[in-house]
């Protein structure tokens, strides 16, 4: 029955079904096939969005978009040129830098992808690189967006797992997102030694670099202030989600960038934003029913108890799966659908969960730039105006570099586990 329906599901998502609809059928046809009361569903889908943790997803959404709206994504770009703008190449350190300091505002791929790289994609093509090289760049960057925090993806790992904190998966992604950047950077650096890229003649000057900091330090302060206030423990998750908001209300209307009319704008692309999560969090919570009536956790469980020797075995195995899951599926109904069903495999191995959470998303991530369906790259390639095929070429260095990142985090624990066990 568990095998039928997943052919199921995979054949509707093929011909082009939207993932949430996808999974909402084949939570009708589990219902129907396997005699489950149809007054459940409804149940659950209010029960799965009627969760506190889940607020600060949309308020950390209309927080970027406060801050976005305010020209913070220029004045991030303007501030990397200004650091490393001079080195060959330097244009590509900027977008990787520039999507490192946004992460920490958007908290999304597609958000760091479509704002911040239609900037960076024009700057780099006007300087002499190639439009797809700088796409993928681009690309490559924009997935480290949901790693550093706040993370939206984080937050619904946290909620799948149940009684994770919110915080130490919030640290748990600090390290290894610095690390995917830093390697990201290696490629840039190789590429631009092979193909000679340009750079800029003049470094800028002490009294440059001092303004450009002063015009971004609004956006350097917001990731501070909600992790800071997360792990001294002044609020919660959730509550660092309205004081990101409320902090970039008093920006915005410092600035003068914030009118009635654009506040409205950006409510309602937050709106729209967090509805399509919010859907798929709900239909999948309703497809746990199916899950636990044909009871794969427990059979799953029992399988890899069985056939799988080690911890490290497991996680090799998780990874390979999960790479594979990833170039199929977005990363929310991905981490909604496997994490019920991996995370009690996990703990039989005594896996830190806040460790395997960080694999597990960190693995569906890198699944948002893999060809052949990669999110990220219809988003790069419709911001860019390239083929999506010229952008599969210039990206797979970059996917290798992101796995063997990867299996550095999934094998060396302390990367992931460090930072939460120091400070909370």
């Amino acid at each position: 029955m568990a095998l039928g329906l997943f052919i199921f599901f995979i054949i509707i998502c093929i011909i082009g079904v939207p993932i949430g609809f996808a999974m909402g059928a084949v939570t009708i046809a589990s219902f129907a096939a396997l005699g489950g009361d149809m007054m459940i569903i409804p149940q659950k889908l209010f029960s799965a969005v009627d969760n506190f943790t889940f607020l600060c997803i949309i308020l950390y959404i209309l927080a970027a978009e406060i801050m976005s709206n305010g020209g913070i994504t220029e004045s991030i770009v303007h501030f990397c040129d200004c650091l490393v703008g001079h080195v060959r190449g330097g244009l590509a350190y900027v977008n990787v830098l520039g999507s490192m300091l946004f992460a920490g505002i958007s908290g999304s791929a597609s958000a760091d992808a479509s704002g911040l790289g239609a900037i960076e994609i024009d700057i780099m093509t006007k300087a002499g690189y190639r439009r797809e090289y700088a796409s993928a760049v681009t690309a490559a960057s924009a997935i480290i967006g949901p790693i550093i925090p706040p993370s939206s993806v984080m937050i619904i790992y946290a909620a799948c797992a149940g009684g994770i904190s919110v915080g130490k998966m919030f640290l748990g992604g600090l390290l290894p997102g610095i690390l995917l950047g830093l390697s990201e950077m290696g490629i840039c650096y190789y590429m631009a030694k092979k193909y000679n890229h340009p750079k800029r003649e003049n470094r800028s000057s002490i009294k440059e670099i001092m303004q450009a900091t002063y015009e971004t330090l609004p956006s350097l302060i917001l990731p501070l202030i909600i992790l800071g206030g997360i792990v001294s423990g002044i609020f919660t998750a959730t509550e660092s989600g309205a004081i990101a908001v409320m902090y970039a209300i008093i920006v915005a209307f410092v600035k003068k960038t914030l009118t009635l009319k654009s506040f409205y704008e950006c409510c309602v692309r937050s709106a729209k934003t967090t509805a399509s999560v919010m859907f798929i969090i709900a239909v999948a919570s309703a497809m746990g029913w199916a899950v636990t009536t044909l009871q794969i956790t427990q059979k799953l469980v029992a399988f890899f108890m069985s056939y799988v020797s080690s911890p490290g075995m497991f996680l090799l195995i998780v990874n390979v799966l999960l790479l594979a899951v990833g170039c199929l599926l977005d990363t929310s109904p991905a981490l909604l659908l496997m994490v019920p069903i991996l995370l009690p495999v996990a703990m039989e191995f005594g896996i830190d969960p806040v460790h395997f959470g960080v694999v597990v998303c960190i693995n569906l991530i890198v699944g948002l730039i893999t060809p052949p369906v990669g999110m990220t790259l219809f988003v790069t390639s419709n911001v860019a105006k390239i083929k999506l095929t010229d952008l599969y070429k210039e990206i797979l260095p970059f996917v290798a570099v992101a796995i063997i990142v990867l299996f550095i985090i999934t094998y060396v624990p302390f990367l992931t586990t460090a930072l939460p066990n120091w400070l909370m």
